[in-house]
């Protein structure tokens, strides 16, 4: 009985002195861990990308519009959804939604579509925007006036989808005011 004590004695010892595996556990405790963080990065910094491909593409739209002298056709402005679909690559650009409306703000600061012109999967459509309600310091800004409004807008679908499981609808919005003074007529 003594010796079977001693023996499970120096074999406790020597269990607690033992380093071989401890590095592997230790690793094996901690990449999952590390995996979640490396793809939530990947995740994060994509989705930041998309929301500032997003906002870029609000931009592109808009400022050629506002500086348009008085009348935009229908061509050019199909031509300038393209282009600026064309900043979303090497993301798919069917899914982006551009909308271009030309607000109208009055005297007294109240709004009213003057027009608007939609872009989804490469077809443009007259707008479905009837009023617009714009912050109140461009309101300010442009009393009497036009305010050429850019929006766009995009579901982004995660690329793994371990971290972030569902889409995240992204929207932006640019505001120009037309550079000769008048109105901007959509046709």
């Amino acid at each position: 009985m003594i010796l079977a004590r001693l023996m499970l004695k120096r074999l406790i010892r020597h269990f607690a002195k033992a380093q071989a595996g401890v590095a592997a556990v230790e690793f094996a405790l901690i990449v999952p861990f590390m995996l979640v963080v490396y793809l939530g990065t990947t995740e994060a910094g994509a989705l930041i990308t998309m929301d500032r491909k997003v906002q870029s593409v609000a931009g592109a739209v808009g400022d050629p519009v506002a500086r348009e002298n008085g009348t935009i056709s229908s061509a050019t402005l199909q031509d300038y959804f393209r282009a600026s679909s064309g900043i979303m690559t090497p993301y798919t650009t069917t899914d982006i939604k551009q909308i271009v409306t030309s607000v109208q703000v009055k005297a007294d600061g109240t709004t009213n579509v003057a027009r608007s012109r939609e872009y989804l999967n490469g077809v443009m459509s007259a707008g479905t925007k009837t009023s617009y309600t714009l912050p109140s310091d461009m309101t300010n800004i442009v009393k009497g006036s036009y305010v050429i409004v850019s929006e766009a807008s995009y579901s982004y679908k995660p690329l793994y989808g371990f971290v972030f499981d569902k889409a995240v609808d992204l929207y932006r919005q640019s505001f120009y005011v037309p550079r000769f003074g008048e109105p901007i007529v959509l046709n």
